[in-house]
């Protein structure tokens, strides 16, 4: 029984990372045979088509009842995309990033980040809420595309994504059959993850909210941990960065967004996860902020400190979901410990920073 649940979640989580790289193929090269930039293709498809293994997920629980898996892959995504995924991407190479990117993206994610928590404080999302964050998301990817355009950059996106090669009639036919597969990929797929997910929680006694946050959050983010370190091993860090900010804005303003709306009466939101993991998800998009705005670069020791706090925090999903007697210890240090040292860390780094630059721009006034 467990092998069948295992093999089952394993072939769902093939299913999504296939759906998604046919849908983001099919639907960029039809983009670009109908003449849509480059950039515009890499603002919408790519960077949202990385996500659509949590949209169909999301989709697929909320039309099933399973609000806790919807919301908990949402949050454990985003924690994971910034904490493991910038983690290895730094190891690999630092990232550099635009100021563009750094003034504008980074503390976007921030407030909408704490604007999803505000929303989730009465325990649901409702469906004008849901709407709400489809529309903003609507209206970030407009200027996006526009602030593109003024800017006159290109998306940098891999080649292969933008690359088409039409051949008459068939060319299109085989572009559309490309789209159509990735849906239906995407469909079974998440068929797939939702039911082991479901099986998962009633074998092991563990809620549906934790499994969501851990096993389906890293099945579900694979195509942006692809996309990303392969960005990072190619030395283009907007598009390791701007892949996981992207990613995550659409995970909250897209999926959740889309499941709220889809969900009779709205998406209940699990008080647990708005007392402690979406606490956490913010602190996280909060962390980037310093780190970025001040040195726009993140450091491999960085890094290996993001990847440090990612292992603390599966250490803590695991004696919760467990329910084991060290979490009442485990919370007591995390809170009076690693926490403020964490706050006492990023001052201390702010501060650095912002010194190397100031003799920087002295050094650069008396040359």
């Amino acid at each position: 029984m467990i092998w069948i649940m295992v093999a089952s979640f394993i072939l769902g989580v093939f299913a999504l990372v296939g759906g998604a790289e046919a849908l983001v193929r099919g639907a960029s090269r039809l983009a670009a045979a109908a003449g849509v930039s480059s950039l515009v293709i890499g603002l919408t498809v790519v960077a949202y088509g990385t996500s659509a293994p949590e949209l169909g997920v999301a989709i697929r629980a909320a039309l099933t009842g399973q609000a806790d898996i919807t919301v908990g892959n949402v949050v454990g995504a985003n924690i994971l995309n910034i904490l493991l995924i910038l983690g290895v991407s730094s190891l690999l190479a630092p990232i550099c990033l635009s100021q563009e990117l750094v003034r504008r993206d980074v503390p976007l994610l921030a407030v909408v980040s704490l604007a999803l928590f505000l929303l989730s404080v009465d325990g649901r999302l409702q469906r004008y809420e849901g709407a709400l964050l489809i529309l903003g998301l609507i209206a970030y990817t407009r200027h996006a595309i526009r602030r593109g355009r003024e800017s006159g950059e290109e998306a940098g996106y891999p080649a292969a994504l933008t690359e088409v090669q039409v051949a008459g009639h068939d060319g299109w036919l085989r572009h559309i059959a490309l789209v159509v597969l990735g849906l239906l990929l995407l469909a079974a797929g998440s068929a797939l993850v939702v039911n082991a997910a479901v099986s998962f929680t009633r074998a092991f006694g563990v809620s549906e909210l934790v499994i969501s946050l851990t096993i389906v959050a890293i099945g579900t983010t694979l195509p942006e941990l692809a996309t990303s370190a392969l960005a990072a091993r190619r030395g283009d860090p907007d598009i390791t960065v701007g892949n996981v900010i992207g990613s995550n804005l659409f995970n909250i303003m897209g999926v959740l967004g889309t499941a709220a709306l889809l969900s009779p009466g709205g998406l209940a939101v699990p008080l647990e996860a708005v007392r402690l993991d979406m606490p956490i998800m913010i602190t996280a998009a909060v962390a980037l902020l310093p780190v970025f705005v001040i040195g726009a670069q993140l450091e491999r020791w960085e890094g290996a400190f993001f990847l440090g706090y990612y292992v603390t925090f599966v250490a803590y999903l695991y004696l919760r979901g467990t329910e084991s007697q060290a979490l009442e210890g485990y919370t007591r240090a995390m809170a009076g410990f690693v926490i403020p040292l964490t706050a006492v860390t990023l001052l201390a780094l702010i501060a650095a920073r912002r010194q190397a630059r100031d003799q920087r721009a002295r050094s650069g006034g008396d040359g």
